[in-house]
């Protein structure tokens, strides 16, 4: 990408792209231009370009809307890039979101005026279409939302709108664009578990924890940011604004399976409380942690022709909400005790989620690749987990053969279990699935509310749908 750096630490101000010392890297961490910080003896102009006698962009896209920004630029009397057209154009439906991006671009390319100059904005473009690293990608996004008087730290607020956002961008491209009333306790789960009693934390830290948990989220984001930059020329030629992408609402595999039990309630209709799987957003931030294979995106198909457009591929690529989990097991419906778990979970072939809730109101999780059995053998493939949704968010065990589940072999422990040392396990619910143990605290088994099938099988969904019947 000529010179696009691949790191963010590579990016400083927007160097010329023949500079000397385009391979220098920063410290990361030590303040907002560390992201994309480099070593120069050139000098810059006000509006944050590197002086140079000529330069050509390597990306078309970012020049031709660099052009078109510019022009409209020029129409409020500023000779460059102003923040508000960039914004207004570029990212009219996540306001907040371009403003940070804008703000930024113009930290980086330290200039001291309050546009970015035409050069400059192309080269900070190049730069941020450039970054490959996910971990440099994911501490852009949090120094994006740092405190602006003190870019190396975030507070709860900070996290909390750039869990929004990222909320908001996977919801209106997942056929599900409606606000989640337990939203707030879902975001709640997550400052609790980075923050403790802490009111601001450092870059470093907030990234590290997303990247041991929720990685997926922000990069979810970064890829519809690094979309929009490519694309939104088009729309702006056409006079008209840009999107971004054209939001479309993909058709659900089956029923949205995770409405809110009083989602309808003000035309009067009711929702069947044991249809419900868990609310829309715990399910979203399940999908940001959890491996892909949890959480298969939505098939986008196009209804006037055979094969998709550029478009709706991207959306589908786009989109992490799954649309083809299926409730096999409620104890609140079908009863707790071992014999009914092992009835309704036994022999479905594909990932399952089990949610334990005690009566300490805390809520665990444990993923399945692979279907259960019983044996007194510890089992489970990559992509087996154990996490604590409530109150805290947090991936306790991410590691094969952590699974264990065994209720008639004698001479070995019976129950469900979960974890890597059979000695200290993380989860042990007892052989009659009344207690369990969480991370070595007895607790009262109040439910095993859900256990859900993450498979695709059409024999198995119809297997379902058989045994519901009858």
């Amino acid at each position: 990408m000529g010179n696009s750096a691949s790191e963010c630490s590579n990016e400083g101000g927007g160097e010329a792209p023949d500079g000397p010392s385009n391979n220098n890297k920063g410290s990361g961490h030590s303040s907002a231009s560390s992201i994309l910080k480099v070593e120069s003896t050139m000098s810059r102009s006000a509006s944050g370009a590197d002086v140079t006698e000529k330069y050509l962009t390597q990306l078309v896209p970012i020049e031709k809307l660099s052009e078109i920004l510019k022009e409209k630029s020029l129409k409020e009397g500023v000779n460059g890039i102003a923040a508000n057209i960039f914004v207004s154009q570029v990212f009219p439906q996540y306001v907040d979101l371009g403003q940070r991006l804008f703000q930024l671009m113009h930290t980086l390319s330290r200039a001291t005026t309050s546009y970015l100059g035409t050069v400059a904005f192309r080269q900070q473009c190049e730069r941020f279409l450039g970054i490959m690293d996910d971990g440099k990608i994911l501490e852009c996004y949090i120094r994006m939302y740092a405190q602006k008087d003190n870019p190396d730290f975030v507070d709860r607020e900070g996290v909390t709108r750039l869990l929004h956002i990222c909320y908001t961008i996977a919801m209106q491209h997942s056929g599900n664009p409606i606000l989640c009333p337990s939203i707030n306790r879902t975001f709640s789960s997550v400052t609790k578990s980075i923050f403790f009693s802490h009111d601001t934390l450092s870059v470093g830290f907030v990234c590290r924890w997303f990247e041991q948990n929720l990685i997926r989220l922000v990069l979810l984001v970064h890829k519809y940011c690094v979309h929009t930059l490519s694309t939104a020329y088009r729309g702006l030629e056409q006079e008209a604004q840009s999107c971004g992408i054209e939001l479309q609402t993909p058709v659900l595999e089956q029923r949205n399976p995770f409405p809110e039990k009083n989602e309808n309630a003000a035309s009067g209709d009711t929702v069947d409380a044991s249809s419900t799987l868990m609310p829309l957003s715990q399910a979203w931030l399940l999908a940001g942690a959890l491996p892909p294979l949890y959480s298969k995106p939505q098939k986008v198909t196009s209804p006037s022709a055979n094969k998709a457009s550029a478009a709706q591929i991207f959306i589908e690529k786009l989109s992490m909400m799954p649309s083809h989990w299926t409730l096999l097991y409620d104890s609140n419906e079908h009863g707790l005790g071992a014999n009914r778990f092992l009835h309704h979970v036994l022999g479905y072939r594909g990932p399952t989620l089990i949610l334990i809730h005690t009566k300490d109101d805390q809520t665990y999780l444990i993923a399945a690749p692979s279907e259960w059995r019983e044996t007194h053998l510890y089992t489970g493939g990559e992509g087996s987990c154990v996490l604590q949704l409530w109150p805290k968010f947090v991936i306790l065990e991410k590691k094969p053969n952590i699974l264990y589940l065994n209720t008639s072999i004698r001479g070995y422990p019976k129950g469900l279990r979960a974890a890597s040392d059979p000695r200290k396990p993380i989860i042990a619910v007892d052989e009659h699935f009344e207690n369990v143990d969480c991370k070595g605290i007895a607790a009262v088994l109040l439910s095993i509310e859900n256990v859900i099938w993450c498979g695709n099988s059409p024999s198995t969904l119809v297997r379902l749908q058989f045994k519901e019947a009858n």
